[in-house]
């Protein structure tokens, strides 16, 4: 019996911490009401959870190492989970080489992406600048286009919060 209960701690502080961090995710991508919902349901577990550990706490102190190694993982497991979720939408930008540029957006557009291009001034040479807007779903495959034609090519990504105009797929 008392191994059930342990289960039972684990998997509930797994469930609640995994949904923590997409409650973190699905928030921050501006869903408030799955959020809100999402934090009902975190803190049901929560006060159930807490209540069975504190229950003869002093009896049996295995209770706070399962509480704790279930929220270690918890954290873990909402942290894949919203990799493969992939919400968002991302503002890649790529310093590439001036005489490649023309050839990368090309690539791109035809492959639906939107590209704005601006000069830059490198280190040693004149660059472009690439800004493209995409979804998170779809940012590996941005960066492996503009690789595989400037594999010395810089880039970085911002989340957006927002995206208001403009053109995306």
């Amino acid at each position: 019996m008392e191994y059930l209960i342990y289960l039972i701690i684990f998997a509930a502080k797994v469930t609640e911490n995994a949904l923590g961090t997409l409650r973190l995710i699905v928030v921050a991508n501006g869903k408030k009401r799955i959020g809100a919902f999402l934090q009902f349901i975190i803190a049901l577990i929560w006060i159930t959870v807490t209540g069975v550990v504190i229950v003869g706490i002093s009896e049996d102190p295995f209770k706070i190492l399962f509480f704790a190694f279930g929220s270690g993982v918890g954290s873990l497991v909402g942290s894949i989970i919203e990799e493969k979720m992939a919400m968002g939408s991302n503002a890649l930008n790529a310093i590439v080489d001036k005489t490649l540029e023309p050839q990368i957006s090309l690539a791109l557009r035809e492959m639906g992406f939107a590209v704005t291009s601006i000069d830059a001034q490198g280190k040693d040479r004149e660059r472009k600048l690439l800004i493209i807007v995409t979804s998170r779903r779809k940012r590996k495959k941005v960066v492996d286009i503009i690789e595989q034609i400037d594999n010395r090519a810089m880039v970085f990504s911002e989340n957006l919060a927002a995206i208001v105009g403009g053109y995306m797929r």
